[in-house]
């Protein structure tokens, strides 16, 4: 299959580009700088230089890559977790206008299928449960998490609301491996270093992560797939209480501080108490049925 994949060169671009070719598909990158395009170029992929306000620009590469499926992998992130709020706002204009530009330009150009990068970790469901493929996005959760929420049900909405071309939510948990946030050395390690990520209440707020390999594993897989929502999340999710005093093992921390709800939504807000003791794990059971998907353990609960 002719791939076209937009936000080539972010966490997941790199992996997914070369299991894209791994499996025998022809792939055009878009980027936004030259050398990433040259990184592109490295891997085996044809790569395009494009910005995604520019709609015109956007139809232009798609009409030549002439692609059949796009993936929308569009994300405008911080190098550090504590930078996000000043960037959030240019990551919903990139995901909703330029993703705009890309999802209309996929149809202008005759692309089949379309693959929207959304979100496994704001999903709302009953207390205790694991959110499923039918769970919402929680928009009405702290002001941060539900800002997110609605910017990944407006892409969903976008995605779905079109007969035009086949539809591919896939909605990824926390990213961790190379690259990722959650990796030795990279920003959710370096907090735990300094002991800046506490366990919160009880910490029962429970995180479903997926490693940035698997998760372009299924997402290629998706493809082929029936179209529809995906949650492609690993077979662990965990309360905050587990998955981080193990994570700070892991990575050779301390093990975290604890704090009350009331001493963390003083010092930090309260979208570090909802991850710690609101959010809920998801179900990868449609994913690995479907995609016939098989995701490691996460890595740092044999730490």
């Amino acid at each position: 299959m002719r791939v076209f994949v937009a936000g080539a060169s972010g966490a997941i671009g790199r992996p997914l580009i070369a299991e894209l070719l791994k499996q025998g598909h022809s792939v055009v990158g878009m980027t936004t700088s030259e050398a990433r395009a040259k990184n592109l170029e490295g891997q085996g992929a044809e790569a395009v230089i494009v910005d995604a306000f520019d709609a015109a620009a956007v139809e232009a590469a798609l009409r030549r890559a002439k692609a059949e499926a796009v993936i929308d992998e569009l994300t405008s992130l911080p190098k550090e977790q504590s930078d996000m709020p000043k960037y959030a706002a240019g990551d919903r204009r990139l995901r909703i206008e330029g993703g705009g530009n890309l999802f209309r330009a996929a149809i202008a150009s005759g692309a089949q299928r379309y693959l929207q990068q959304s979100s496994g970790f704001f999903l709302k469901t009953a207390q205790g449960a694991l959110a499923d493929e039918s769970s919402p996005l929680d928009v009405n959760a702290s002001p941060g998490v539900a800002a997110s929420a609605r910017t990944y049900m407006e892409l969903e909405t976008r995605l779905f609301r079109s007969n035009e071309i086949a539809g591919v939510a896939l909605r990824y948990g926390f990213f961790y491996g190379p690259k990722t946030w959650y990796c030795p050395g990279e920003a959710a390690a370096n907090m735990v270093m300094r002991q800046q990520n506490p366990v919160v209440g009880k910490g029962e707020g429970v995180s479903s992560f997926v490693h940035i390999g698997d998760a372009a594993i299924a997402t290629v897989a998706a493809l082929t797939a029936e179209p529809g929502v995906y949650n492609l999340v690993d077979d662990n999710p965990s309360p905050q209480a587990i998955w981080l005093p193990s994570f700070a093992k892991f990575v050779g921390a301390p093990e975290p501080p604890h704090r009350s709800e009331a001493e963390a939504r003083a010092i930090a807000g309260e979208d570090v108490v909802y991850y710690a003791t609101k959010l809920s794990g998801a179900s990868n059971a449609t994913a690995k049925r479907v995609l016939r998907w098989k995701p490691r353990r996460l890595e740092w609960l044999e730490a």
